[in-house]
């Protein structure tokens, strides 16, 4: 699999890998060297040139949208470059969209806005506030019950637990957010989550499953023709390759990376791309080029929103220059302890826990609400084919009465049980209402029940009465009817054997 994705990507590399042993040492250089230039050339210029969408104009449209398929289109064509550079694009997108949903009560715009407003706050480093509109926006999607918007939320959200390299929390939602993107009807949506669990894997050394996810994202983003602008899944694709040993490939794929960001407003991505090399060239023992990325990568973000990315091109060279004694050592170890405390200080760690807690405990009362649903189904059907059944006794014990001969005592009976079966069905159907009322409480709840049986007995009594006399009347004019007319024929039977005698 190793070389599947680039062989895709470039017609010389894929010969190179089919021809590799025919090829000369010199050959294989040149076309290398080809390759490399060929993925200079066409993808910064597809970046560079990409503009903001018109996020009047959009949500308009949104608000004007009754298909929720659209709806959903139009949201996700608001998520652009922007989201993941420009941290105050992204809260004002959100407030913007946040405020339109909550005046038409629309849970799918509120859990795109919520995850705008969150994606903002944690692009500049506040996590606390990042988390807290993330687990909004998970919730409003649960409510709209829209798979591709739960994807794009629980995506959103993995993003701070992967900053903070909480891993198995990360992974946890990527899965679940890719699962759901699957059963969504959102195409775009369904690359992303693979992407990242790409990145995960790679920083937790699973490399096989990075090179798996990365591929099955690179393919989504081929299909829609977004490839061109895929910084993010190129750099992984470098650091999986790094880590595998293939210098050609890996230094290709961060060189596409840094060529789509370079002139662009991704500096997160371009810093990313530099931090690719500059650990590569280390894991390879190129002292000069580990430095010169590493302080590029630094040189991007600093004094910027995004100045955490320094953390790791900042230990990277506080490493380097340890062994050489060098007095850069402690400049670089400084930005390090500043980059890393603005992610990972005691109270921000507290606090970020103590939210995830309370997650938890609301997917878990989710989960239980959603048992009582489907409890409160099973028992309505119940009550219904209840009802069902005490309808067709009914009616057949009155059939039976009205147009059959029958045992004046079966009629009593039988219309004593029908009364009795019917009050118990409303002393049923009254019995989860009383105990709401009564809370419980077993004194009020038999002082409601004597109440009931008060009213209800009398009128029992007086229904069996007139039910069971009307009956048995009914019965005996029944009776009554077959009796004449088996008298009558009878009576007629004689005459016609008299008439066929004299014949």
């Amino acid at each position: 699999m190793r070389g599947e994705i680039l062989k895709n990507y470039f017609p010389a590399l894929s010969f190179f890998t089919k021809n590799r042993g025919k090829l000369t040492k010199k050959m294989k250089n040149l076309i290398i060297l080809f390759c490399f230039a060929a993925a200079m050339l066409p993808i910064g210029i597809g970046t560079a040139s990409a503009q903001k969408p018109n996020v009047d104009s959009i949500l308009q449209k949104v608000a004007l949208e009754k298909n929720e398929d659209k709806k959903v289109d139009l949201l996700v064509s608001l998520v652009s470059s922007e989201i993941n550079n420009d941290p105050q694009w992204g809260i004002e997108t959100g407030l913007k969209l946040l405020n339109q949903a909550k005046r038409g009560n629309n849970n799918i715009e509120l859990s795109v806005a919520y995850s705008f407003l969150g994606q903002g706050y944690r692009l500049l480093g506040n996590n606390i506030k990042s988390l807290d509109y993330h687990h909004k926006g998970i919730a409003a999607a649960e409510k709209s019950g829209n798979l591709s918007i739960l994807a794009f939320a629980e995506n959103q959200t993995a993003h701070i637990y992967k900053d903070r390299e909480e891993y198995d929390k990360a992974i946890s939602l990527y899965l679940s957010a890719t699962a759901h993107a699957d059963k969504g009807k959102n195409e775009k949506i369904k690359g992303w989550a693979p992407s990242n669990l790409g990145a995960v894997y790679l920083a937790t050394n699973k490399l096989d499953s990075s090179l798996m996810y990365s591929q099955r994202a690179y393919e989504i983003f081929v299909r829609l023709k977004t490839i061109s602008n895929n910084a993010f899944l190129f750099t992984n694709l470098g650091g999986v390759h790094s880590k595998l040993g293939n210098t050609p490939l890996a230094i290709s794929y961060f060189n596409m990376a840094i060529n789509q960001s370079v002139g662009t407003p991704n500096i997160r991505y371009l810093t990313m791309g530099y931090t690719g090399l500059a650990e590569h060239y280390q894991r390879f023992n190129q002292t000069d080029s580990s430095v010169f990325y590493a302080k590029k990568a630094i040189a991007v973000v600093n004094n910027t929103p995004f100045f955490y990315l320094c953390s790791k091109p900042a230990e990277l060279l506080t490493d380097i220059y340890e062994k050489t004694n060098c007095d850069s050592t402690l400049k670089y170890a400084k930005i390090f302890k500043m980059a890393a405390d603005s992610l990972n200080s005691s109270k921000v760690n507290q606090q970020i826990l103590l939210m995830t807690f309370d997650e938890d405990l609301r997917q878990q009362e989710a989960a239980a609400e959603k048992i009582k649903e489907a409890q409160q189904r099973k028992q309505n059907i119940q009550y219904a084919l209840l009802a069902l059944g005490i309808i067709s006794f009914v009616i057949l014990f009155l059939a039976l009465s009205r147009r059959h001969i029958t045992n004046t005592k079966v009629i009593q009976f039988l219309g004593v049980v029908a009364l009795l079966v019917v009050f118990e069905f409303l002393n049923l159907l009254l019995h989860p209402f009383l105990e709401r009322i009564t809370h419980h409480n077993p004194i009020l709840m038999l002082l409601a029940l004597v109440c009931i049986a008060a009213l209800l007995v009398p009128l029992h009594h007086k229904l069996e009465k007139w039910a069971t006399h009307k009956l048995v009347e009914k019965n005996k004019a029944i009776r009554l009817a077959a009796a004449k007319k088996t008298i009558q024929l009878l009576s007629e039977t004689p005459a016609e054997t008299d008439k066929n005698k004299e014949s």
